[in-house]
Order: C-alpha cells, then structure tokens, then sequence
C-alpha cells in the first residue's frame, strides 16, 4: 500500500483460528507447529511482486526488494513502513545488510550493471558500483582474507572489487560459461568464496593474494543442471545445499568435494509428506546451527508453504530422505512465495523476535507476518483466513526468476 506511513494501516490483526479437517490434514501430519498471520500488507496496488527480504543484524529494519526495482523498508516487529531506496532501472537481483563495520548499510545488486550502497537512515545513495557496459549483477558478497573484497556474479564472470576504495581486484572470466547466480564467501572461511551457475557448476576459490584463476580455483563441483540457490550447513559449515532450477536438491561437502545427498525427485517426495496439494517449487532451505538440522521449504501455486526436514544417511547407513512438514504456513498468500525471513527457530522458546516466526513474500504483492504462538496445543494445526483488509487484483503471472 503506498500510504505505508500509517503504523494502524499495517497493524492489522486478522488471524483467525479453526479445526482443521481431515481432508486438509493428515493424521501423520498431527505434530506439525502451525503459524497465524499477524500482518498482512500489501507493499502496491500494482502488478509488482516480493523478491527478497533481508534484515538488519538487530532487526530494527528489514529491506524488501521488489518487481518496481525499487527497496522498501519496515520494522520487522510492529510491520511499519518506514521508507524506501531508488534509483536502480532495471530488476534488483539481491539486497544485503552484510556491509563490513556498517550495520545502517544496505547493499543492492541489479541487472542495471550496479551495485549500490544505501544510508537506510536517510534512504539515499551513498556510493556505487558500475559492473560494465551490459552487464547484469546477480549476487553479490563480502568477505576475503582482510574482510575488503567485494565479489559478485557479473553474466557469466566472477568480480572481485576492494569495497573501500571501490576498485576493482579480479576478474575471472574462464571458471564459468552462463550466468553466475550465486556467491558466498563461506562462513568461517572468508578467504574461500563458492561461486554457483546456470551452467550447474560450482566452483571454489581461495581469493588470498593476487587472484587469478590458475592458482586460485581449488575445485569444481558439477551439479548438472542450472543452479537457483545455494547456502552452507554442518560443523564448520563445510556442506553445501544446493537448490536447482528444476526444482532437485543435494548436499555437497566442499572440503571433500563430494556429493553426499542428491534427491532428484524433492518434489514428489515432499508431495508425499502432507495433504496440502503438490509442491510446485522450493523458496530456500533452512539451517539450524543450534541442533544441526536442515529444511527445505516448499511451496504451493496458491502460497502455502511447508518446511520439510533432510534425514542424510549416517555413517551407520541407512537411507537419506525428507521427512513430513514439520511446520506449515497456510492462508496467508494467493500466489507463488519469493522469499522468507525467519526470526525464531522452529523449536524452542521464542524471546526476542516477540512471538514472530518470520515474513514472507510473494508474487501477489503481500508482505505476511507470521506468529508462532506456544499457548496452543501442539497437536493441533493453526489455520488463518480472511487475510487482507483491501482485494488485490489478481492477473496470473508465470513465475519469475531473477536468480
């Protein structure tokens, strides 16, 4: 909604509680944790549509990308808008907090060939980067030995700039043929960067010293087919979770440079673990440092979402596979979700996030807010409705992919 401004137009308590029915679950599915919807609101009156949302390390704001190129920003507990950053002319691709020493800064990467960094205090451009001539930015990343480079996924190279003075590293141009749709420095690694791409590599450097890709590309690690997404899990964060653009899932360990899980039919057998209509496609995983456990969330064509737990083979043996929604977001989407912000962990009491599980967004427009409220019996599912105060339009759109 573009008046925003109004705290009362956002706070809107709508969430509604019924029994659920044994044609919408299952009995398998008894123990799942249900979320209500706190807020829902609507970011336009527009065609555009949710691509991402982040959040400040101290969640005094969250930043949303959307389809209009533009980044808007909320409190992440009370919903309220709180102002918007633009300037970039074509799609956003991947908005970050994760500035070195700058909790204010957002960082913003699009397929205008920029990267821009925000004041979120002001909402106003502070310093760029131009990539190139028709270059598209896909991903970007912060990290490197003394924590100064700059790496992004330009098409199909790998750049590395210094962030301080804003010049620019590396290029390497031959580790890669298509789009390069993610970068990550890995987490406690931060000379290691892990690049992945539509050609379905992934490759891992170490960006010590002058780097280049004879002496610094340590290994490469076919996934076959066109990556979406990619992020870290394990002791060390030595495994990679991988999820493709034909919807398959493994999990890789990067220091062996082995696959260990590969589940090219994620979709049906997640289908297979509840009663709330196929899975047509994944939004992201979700790892759990404190307990060591992996989720994929999946998600339907009409916005309900479930996140289902990875059971990797141990050392012992037996078989991996994904197990039964174990949390499910219902109601509160009509359309196919882009993004999830969590803020509190799927089990344990919850205390800073004030109740809040996390946000959502999606392909109609709406930012949700999703409560988990531990006075409910656990063997009972929450249910929400009667979602929005104001009707959306509803033209159908192919799903789109920005990476």
């Amino acid at each position: 909604m573009e008046g925003e401004g109004s705290h009362e137009d956002v706070e809107m308590e709508v969430e509604q509680e019924r029994e659920p029915s044994s044609s919408s679950l299952s009995s398998s599915s008894a123990a799942m944790k249900r979320f209500g919807l706190k807020n829902s609101i609507q970011t336009n009156f527009g065609d555009d549509y949710v691509f991402q949302i982040v959040a400040r390390e101290d969640w005094t704001s969250m930043a949303v990308s959307l389809s209009s190129n533009a980044v808007k920003l909320y409190s992440p507990l009370t919903g309220q808008y709180l102002g918007e950053c633009r300037g970039h002319s074509a799609t956003v691709n991947h908005i970050s907090f994760n500035v070195p020493s700058s909790p204010h800064i957002l960082c913003s990467s699009s397929s205008d060939a920029t990267i821009r960094f925000w004041d979120t205090r002001t909402f106003h451009q502070v310093s760029f980067i131009n990539a190139g001539p028709s270059e598209e930015v896909f991903s970007f990343s912060f990290g490197g030995p003394a924590d100064n480079l700059l790496a992004a996924g330009c098409k199909s190279q790998v750049v590395f700039w210094d962030w301080r003075t804003m010049k620019k590293a590396a290029c390497l141009e031959e580790s890669h043929m298509e789009d390069v749709t993610q970068v990550h420095f890995v987490p406690g690694h931060q000379n290691k960067l892990l690049s992945a791409s539509v050609d379905g590599l992934m490759c891992l450097f170490d960006t010590s010293g002058d780097i280049n890709e004879d002496d610094h590309l340590e290994s490469v690690l076919n996934v076959g087919t066109s990556i979406g997404k990619v992020g870290f899990c394990g002791d060390s964060n030595q495994k990679i979770w991988c999820l493709t653009h034909i919807e398959t899932l493994s999990v890789w360990d990067w220091k062996e440079s082995i696959m260990e899980v590969n589940f090219e039919d994620a979709r049906s057998l997640t289908s297979d673990r509840w009663t709330l209509g196929h899975v047509d496609y994944f939004v992201d995983c979700y790892y759990s440092m404190d307990e060591n456990r992996l989720w994929v969330i999946g998600g339907t064509n009409s916005g309900t979402l479930g996140y289902f737990p990875l059971y990797c083979k141990s050392s012992q043996g037996g078989a991996s596979t994904i197990g039964s929604a174990e949390a499910v977001l219902l109601g509160g989407h009509a359309g196919t979700v882009r993004s999830i912000l969590p803020m509190s962990r799927l089990s344990g009491r919850i205390t800073q996030s004030q109740g809040i599980f996390g946000w959502t967004g999606g392909e109609d427009g709406r930012l949700c807010c999703w409560l988990s409220d531990e006075a409910f019996d656990s063997n009972r599912s929450f249910i929400s409705s009667a979602l929005v105060a104001k009707v959306q339009k509803n033209s159908r759109k192919s799903r789109h992919s920005p990476y």
